[in-house]
């Protein structure tokens, strides 16, 4: 079994930053590709950014050069660094990762924490 723990959520002022971290722990052999995906009240849940082992990232278009996702493969960790907050980027934001444990592949949801981006 593996866990993510996602922290860093909050109310931020239009235009400003937040930086969102997920801790993955477990028996862990390897972290494959690790990511954010968000849900807006009434909405799917969207991608945001996947970062894979390896470095290769992928954004949803709409949020590219605004916001940067980032690991750190020694803390089983992963980062969504997010400027220029608008209104529309409230959210709950889930962290994500694909694992493999001694019993095969898996997919990993956190639980999700709480953007909200208001004056």
């Amino acid at each position: 079994q593996a866990q993510l723990v996602e922290s860093g959520g909050g109310l931020v002022q239009p235009g400003g930053s937040l930086r969102l971290s997920c801790a993955a722990s477990g028996i862990i052999a390897t972290i494959w590709s690790m990511g954010w995906y968000r849900q807006a009240p009434g909405n799917e849940r969207d991608l945001v950014a996947v970062i894979t082992r390896g470095g290769t990232t992928t954004y949803a278009d709409s949020l590219k050069g605004r916001f940067t996702v980032s690991r750190d493969n020694a803390k089983n960790t992963v980062y969504l660094q997010m400027n220029s907050l608008k209104p529309e980027d409230t959210a709950v934001y889930y962290c994500n990762a694909e694992v493999r444990l001694a019993t095969g592949n898996y997919v990993y949801w956190g639980q999700g924490t709480q953007v909200t981006v208001s004056s």
